[in-house]
C-alpha cells in the first residue's frame, strides 16, 4: 500500500496514471453501475475485505475494468480513507465511462433502534443482487417512509414475502432461531448479515432461511442490519398494526452491537 493521502469530504475520481484526484460531482440522479459503502470510525472498518470482494464481483458482472485495475484502485482508495473521525465512504463504478470513484462522506448520526414503514412497498429494484443501479429509486422509497414518520421501509415480493429494507437486511427471531429470508429470493448479499451468521454459528445459535409476510412478523423481534448502523432492533412499525415488542433479546441486540463495534472492525494501515 502506498503512503496515505489526506482528502476532505467530496468526490474523487481515479485513473491508473494519476491515482485519486478531486472531481466535479455530477450530483444526484446519476445511475451507478456498482456502489459499495461502509462505516469508518477512527480508522477501523468492519469487513472491508468482504466489501472488496462484493465490489470486485459486481464490477465483473457488468463488464467493468480489468481485475488488475480494480485492485490498484482499491489500494489507492484504502490509503485515502480517513484515519480519524466517523466517515461513510462509497466506492462507485460510473456508467458510460466506467470510471472508478471514491465518494468521501461524513457519517450521519448512528441509530440504536429503527422505526419501519410497514406499508408493504413492492420491490422497485431492477438489479436487486447488485448495489448501485437502484440507489436513487430506493432513496425515493425511504423518502416516502420518512414522510410517514419512519426511518426505513420494508420491501416485499409480489407474493407479499419480506425481502429486505431499502438500505438494510432484515433478520428476525422465532423462539431461539435467528431467521433470514431465503437466498433464492432477490436480496442483496449483505456483508453485516454474513458476519452475524458466522457469529451465530460459532455461538451454537440455530439459523434458518424462512419466507414470511409482514403480518407473520407481528410480535416478533426484528433486526435491520447494515454496514452503517450495524444492528438496529425495530422499535415501531408504522402504517400497519404490527407489534414490536421489547423482547428479552433487545438487550441481546446490544451485546451483538458491542461485538460488531468493538471486536469485528479491522484497523486500517497508516502507511506502507
Amino acid at each position: 500500500m502506498g503512503s496515505q493521502v489526506t482528502f476532505g469530504e467530496g468526490l474523487l475520481a481515479w485513473s491508473p496514471a494519476g491515482g485519486l484526484r478531486p472531481a466535479e460531482d455530477p450530483g444526484p440522479g446519476g445511475r451507478l453501475l456498482v456502489a459499495d459503502s461502509w462505516l469508518v470510525r477512527d480508522g477501523r472498518v468492519r469487513g472491508l475485505g468482504r466489501h472488496r470482494e462484493r465490489f470486485l464481483r459486481s464490477c465483473g458482472a457488468c463488464d467493468g475494468p480489468p481485475l488488475r485495475r480494480l485492485l490498484e484502485f482499491w489500494q489507492d482508495m484504502t490509503a485515502a480513507l480517513p484515519r480519524t473521525g466517523a466517515w461513510f465512504p462509497r466506492v462507485e463504478l460510473a456508467p458510460g465511462s466506467k470510471e472508478l470513484r471514491l465518494r468521501l462522506r461524513h457519517a450521519p448520526p448512528l441509530g440504536s433502534g429503527v422505526r419501519v414503514w410497514a406499508a408493504g412497498q413492492s420491490d422497485p429494484r431492477t438489479v436487486p443482487r447488485r448495489k448501485g443501479p437502484d440507489l436513487d429509486v430506493l432513496a425515493r422509497v425511504r423518502g416516502r417512509a420518512a414522510g410517514a414518520g419512519a426511518d426505513e421501509a420494508v420491501l416485499v415480493a409480489p407474493t407479499g414475502i419480506v425481502l429486505e429494507a431499502a438500505t438494510a437486511s432484515v433478520l428476525w427471531w422465532e423462539d431461539g432461531t435467528l431467521c433470514l429470508p431465503s437466498p433464492q429470493l432477490p436480496v442483496l448479499p449483505g456483508v453485516t448479515v454474513a458476519l452475524i451468521q458466522e457469529r451465530a454459528q460459532r455461538a451454537g445459535i440455530r439459523l434458518a432461511h424462512r419466507e414470511r409476510t409482514l403480518a407473520e412478523l407481528d410480535g416478533r423481534e426484528v433486526w435491520l442490519v447494515n454496514a452503517l448502523h450495524g444492528i438496529r432492533p425495530v422499535t415501531e412499525w408504522i402504517g400497519e398494526p404490527l407489534r414490536a415488542p421489547r423482547a428479552p433479546r433487545a438487550a441481546y441486540a446490544g451485546e451483538w452491537r458491542t461485538w460488531l463495534d468493538e471486536e469485528v472492525p479491522e484497523q486500517l494501515e497508516t502507511s506502507g
